[in-house]
């Protein structure tokens, strides 16, 4: 089976041979609790995402992957931030292809749907926000988390 490892700041790290641009999504419900999946690649605990196909838009991207890997259907509300860290990294060991990440990260509301897991996401499930912290997840999914709950202006990074 595939596999998709997350490296920061590694010095061990592959070198990327890839930029991929993507999306990520918090998705929320009416109660406000966050849309969360359980990735197949790797078991990690993630926000729902993709790579942005050709032709598509960021918005179209964003509710695209959301659906595929959740079965929510969302509608964009705004914008958490930008994400490109040149010390993150992403292995994916099916093609040895390394990505550098260049993630957009957008918020979302449910409009209907009911979580459905994928091929991509072993789970799927809303979370309460005060629950976050209990989900093992890579430390560049925590920061998009973490910037979503502060509120600020988005992330430049």
């Amino acid at each position: 089976m595939s596999q998709r490892i997350d490296y920061h700041n590694d010095p061990n790290a592959p070198a990327a041979n890839s930029l991929v641009p993507s999306v990520n999504v918090v998705v929320t419900n009416d109660t406000g609790e966050v849309l969360l999946i359980r990735r197949s690649d790797n078991g990690n605990w993630a926000l729902p995402g993709g790579a942005i196909d050709l032709g598509e838009s960021i918005p179209q991207a964003a509710i695209r992957e959301t659906l595929e890997e959740t079965g929510i259907v969302c509608e964009i509300t705004g914008l958490v931030g930008t994400y490109s860290d040149p010390g993150h990294v992403i292995h994916y060991t099916s093609n040895d292809e390394v990505r550098q990440e260049f993630s957009i990260v957008l918020t979302a509301r449910a409009v209907s749907g009911q979580p459905t897991p994928s091929a991509e996401s072993r789970e799927v499930r809303w979370v309460l926000r005060h629950e976050l912290d209990n989900y093992g997840m890579h430390r560049s999914m925590r920061l998009r988390i973490s910037h979503y709950l502060q509120r600020s202006s988005p992330y430049i990074g």
